[in-house]
């Protein structure tokens, strides 16, 4: 969960410097932010995948 929160970090940077009219700042927090979140999601579905077909140590309780 920590490159999720580190998502949500530079997504609130790119919120804040893009009202106070920083927009190169903010364009590149925003990218920043939609790469990580991209990570963290194939991550997450991987693992899910995992847990489905019972493979790795990520078993389903």
């Amino acid at each position: 969960m920590d490159l999720l929160f580190w998502a949500i970090i530079a997504l609130v940077v790119s919120v804040i410097a893009g009202a106070l009219g920083f927009t190169n700042i903010a364009a590149g927090a925003a990218t920043i932010a939609k790469v990580l979140f991209a990570i963290f999601l194939v991550i997450a579905l991987i693992l899910f995948a995992m847990i489905l077909l019972g493979v790795g140590v990520a078993t389903a309780v």
